[in-house]
């Protein structure tokens, strides 16, 4: 099943956020791999692609796994939560329907 993995950010975590950034990418990419993986990205805290300064206020992240259990730990492990990016993250069934 899919599961959305909705995260926010915590207050001014920018830099964090760009220094585990390669950690965080190496997990999409493996479930991407494995063709687990729907769509990935964030929160943008302006309107613009590239905010610069302003950072981001989270991340989306909708992938297939076994179980709802499967997904919260998958999601608590991303080096954006040990790293102390993302503040609060919740998963949740997704069921696709469009495109």
């Amino acid at each position: 099943m899919w599961y959305a993995i909705v995260a926010e950010d915590t207050p001014d975590s920018l830099e964090k956020r760009l220094s585990n950034r390669p950690a965080h990418i190496a997990r999409l990419n493996a479930l991407q791999d494995t063709g687990c993986l729907l769509l990935a990205g964030p929160f943008p805290a302006i309107d613009s692609t590239d905010p610069g300064p302003a950072g981001f206020t989270g991340s989306l992240i909708v992938a297939e796994f076994p179980s709802l259990e499967a997904a919260k730990v998958w999601a608590n492990n991303d080096p954006f939560v040990t790293a102390g990016v993302y503040q609060h993250v919740t998963v949740k069934p997704f069921r696709k329907t469009l495109p």
